[in-house]
């Protein structure tokens, strides 16, 4: 299996597949992942603190990883035309390849750039920290929504095998905008405070403003016509800082590495989608800006 990337998400999903003795190959651009991958392979981390290292290929050219059956993309939203046209030379002409990134618009470059039946569409409230390069640890246990697809079903064997939690759905909408529900409400935050997912339900004032960004997102999407795969916004977004109390968002990891963010396709697309639609969003619309401004910062 080919995974797009060699960042904390990127590296536990081949972690985790390498111990079930899947072949991963990894393709990104990150030098110093790439030769440590090579070297010494995943170091990972788990929720007890029990180190292991499982091998892998990485590469940088796409090249070198043609003819790929299934590949998860799992690079930062804004490497994804990137990827698209790297998974253009890897992908066999009946493969699969299945999206479980941050924000919005990553499912459309996909399928642009390799037509709708070769892109699989999924969101994943999995964590992991990184350590290092090639190196990571987990963070709290979430669940794997996959938009159902003719071509997916070996695909959430292998997960299932890797015991990851998945779930398979008809609505992808539904996934994405679920996701940019808790992605709003806890990333931000925890880059801009530089605290843990749990600790923005310790404080009320961080806890307020969670609910607020959720809200606005389902309203959001309610113009949209898009049902959301929960009942409560709020609640749902709760729920997954609390399970992944620990955690580092992947916000926060880019902020502390000074590396560009997610920002624009998680509140940014909540804020143009509201303009489109008429629907007010301030709070998403400050968090973009106080992101973009600490990063610029940097």
């Amino acid at each position: 299996m080919l995974i797009l990337g060699t960042g904390a998400l990127a590296s536990l999903f081949a972690a985790r597949l390498a111990a079930t003795g899947v072949q991963i190959t990894m393709l990104g651009s990150w030098q110093a992942a790439i030769e440590a991958l090579n070297k010494e392979g995943v170091s990972f981390t788990d929720a007890d603190g029990n180190e292991n290292s499982f091998p892998v290929t990485a590469t940088d050219d796409p090249a070198k990883c043609t003819g790929v059956q299934y590949a998860l993309v799992l690079v930062k939203a804004w490497q994804t035309q990137r990827a698209a046209q790297q998974l253009g030379q890897c992908l066999g002409a009946d493969g699969l390849a299945v999206t479980l990134q941050n924000g919005a618009g990553n499912r459309e470059m996909l399928q642009a750039a390799l037509g709708v039946e070769r892109v699989a569409t999924g969101v994943t409230t999995t964590g992991a920290t990184l350590l290092g390069p090639g190196q990571i640890k987990a963070g709290g246990e979430g669940l794997i929504s996959l938009g159902s697809h003719p071509k997916l079903r070996a695909v959430a064997d292998t997960l299932l095998a890797a015991d990851f939690n998945v779930e398979i759905l008809e609505d992808v909408d539904s996934l994405i905008w679920g996701k940019l529900v808790v992605n709003a409400a806890i990333n931000p935050l925890t880059a801009i405070l530089g605290v843990p997912n749990g600790e923005l339900l310790a404080r009320p004032e961080s806890r307020q403003l969670m609910a607020e960004l959720a809200k606005e997102v389902a309203a959001v999407a309610a113009a949209q016509n898009i049902q959301l795969p929960f009942e409560d916004a709020v609640v749902a977004a709760e729920d997954v800082a609390r399970r992944t109390a620990s955690n580092h968002s992947s916000m926060l990891q880019d902020v502390q590495r000074g590396a560009p963010t997610e920002i624009d396709a998680i509140c940014g697309a909540v804020v143009e989608a509201g303009k489109i639609h008429g629907i007010p969003t301030p709070v998403n619309d400050t968090m973009w800006k106080l992101v973009k401004a600490k990063v610029n910062s940097r």
